[in-house]
Parts: C-alpha cells; sequence; structure tokens
C-alpha cells in the first residue's frame, strides 16, 4: 500500500470515529423527551408513585422533577448503582429515549394540593 491510499483509508477512519463520538455525545445530550410517549409508559410508575405529588405511603414522588436529575436517578438504578431490586429492574428494561419522555412527562406535572 503506497502512502496515498494509506493516508486516504486513516483520513477516512478518523472521520468516522469522530462522527460516532459526535453521534453518541448528541444521543446523550438530547434534551427533552416525547412527553406523550413518556405519558403512554407512565402507567407502571403510577402503580406504585403517587400522581398527586405526595410521598405519604414512603415511595418518593416524581412529579415536577427536573429532567437530567429524573434521567440521572433512572441510568443510576439500571447501572445497580442504587439499591431497590424493583426499580433496578425497571430501569434495566428502559432505553435512553424512554427515560428521558417519562422524565418530560413527569417534569410537565404540577403537585396537586392536599385534599382538605
Amino acid at each position: 500500500m503506497t502512502a496515498l491510499p494509506r493516508r486516504a483509508a486513516l483520513a477516512s477512519l478518523t472521520v468516522a470515529i469522530a462522527m460516532a463520538a459526535v453521534t453518541g455525545a448528541l444521543a446523550q445530550a438530547r434534551p427533552g423527551g416525547d412527553r406523550a410517549l413518556g405519558e403512554y409508559l407512565a402507567g407502571e410508575c403510577a402503580g406504585c408513585h403517587q400522581m398527586s405529588g405526595r410521598s405519604d405511603t414512603g415511595i418518593p414522588s416524581i412529579i415536577a422533577w427536573p429532567d437530567e436529575q429524573f434521567v440521572a436517578v433512572m441510568r443510576s438504578y439500571r447501572l445497580r448503582e442504587r439499591d431497590n431490586p424493583i426499580m433496578q429492574t425497571i430501569a434495566g428494561r428502559l432505553s435512553d429515549d424512554e427515560m428521558a419522555a417519562l422524565a418530560a412527562y413527569f417534569g410537565s406535572l404540577a403537585p396537586r394540593p392536599a385534599s382538605q
């Protein structure tokens, strides 16, 4: 192989690596998820987490969290950095897009006032 084809191959490889890195960074930094998808997926969450925004059952509220915080917590369950077998299982089944969608949905909800 002469120097010119090697340089062309190296340049192509460099471009491919750079494009993969940019694509990966964009996938991680994607702001906002699909709120409608999040609403569709939220049924499983609502089985335990109160949709009122209260946490009087000992299970924390997930209403009105900042998207970044919600996704970070879900990823930490998926990576088993947080200890809760139920949440580890649920988070382990979710893609990054689904986590972002749930974050967009729950983040858009406001806590309901406590009934008197």
